[in-house]
């Protein structure tokens, strides 16, 4: 894997990790909040062989700049096509986890699917944006609870996030690991960003806007199962995949089911 940057029209450095494998379907990673390319490790090693792989750190996330704005989903989306556009790809696999669904979904509404050959969403539901809030208040006052501890003690809040999203505890050395990653982002950046993730945008219209392969992973022990459920019957031929025996991050969790559900997805649909 090399690493490389990307310039957006703000001026912003995208960092990107890429196998640069020519001739080859591209596949494009996308994180989570406080996220880096990193943890997509395993899917990265395992699809480098018969794929282009490449994998993205967010702006204001990992080894890309901090940007004092546009730390959005709607802005992250312009981010994406730019790599696109400046590798000159034109068929490309989106995979986006979490926030990462947020994103993917983002780049759906404002570019269409011209340069997507797939999408691939994995255990988040599409924002439906301010309105969530009024149908599910105590998921927002639960949020707003969760970011004041994380505004004021942050090391510790990503600490307790990180064992609370994996299924299977990660080793001490990879979960703080995970936290110093995180720790990159500040703070105040960090909870803009999750309220524009969550109540931004209402960016479920997208979802009439897929008309490429679509897969959806869902954790059986996602609160969004049913959303997820509810997204996969609105894109015409999409396939929902529910996984036992993981957290949130599923395919950290069970990298082998994963990989083995994203393969037969692309070989069905997109090769």
């Amino acid at each position: 894997m090399q690493s490389a940057h990307s310039t957006s029209s703000d001026g912003t450095k995208i960092h990107y990790v890429d196998n640069r494998r020519a001739d080859a379907p591209v596949l494009v990673f996308v994180p989570g909040w406080g996220m880096d390319h990193t943890i997509w490790e395993a899917q990265l090693a395992a699809f480098a062989d018969g794929y282009r792989v490449i994998a993205i750190d967010p702006r204001s996330q990992g080894a890309s700049d901090l940007a004092g704005g546009g730390n959005t989903p709607e802005v992250r989306a312009g981010d994406i096509e730019t790599l696109l556009a400046s590798q000159r790809i034109e068929r490309a696999v989106l995979i986006g986890w979490s926030q990462g669904v947020q994103d993917s979904m983002a780049y759906v509404e404002r570019y269409g699917t011209t340069r997507l050959a797939g999408v691939v969403l994995v255990d988040a539901a599409v924002s439906k944006g301010a309105a969530s809030a009024q149908t599910d208040p105590k998921a927002a006052a639960q949020l707003l609870q969760r970011m004041a501890i994380y505004a004021a003690h942050p090391r510790e809040y990503l600490q307790g996030m990180m064992g609370a999203i994996f299924a299977r505890p990660l080793p001490p050395p990879v979960l703080q690991r995970r936290v110093d990653i995180a720790l990159r982002t500040p703070t105040s950046t960090g909870v803009a960003m999750l309220v524009a993730d969550l109540y931004g945008a209402d960016r479920s219209g997208a979802l009439a806007k897929l008309d490429r392969p679509t897969l959806i992973v869902a954790s059986a022990k996602s609160d969004e199962l049913a959303a997820q459920r509810a997204a996969a019957q609105q894109v015409p031929g999409a396939v929902l995949e529910v996984m036992d025996e993981a957290g949130h991050g599923v395919f950290v969790d069970r990298p082998e089911a994963f990989n083995a559900l994203l393969r037969r997805f692309l070989e069905a649909s997109v090769r």
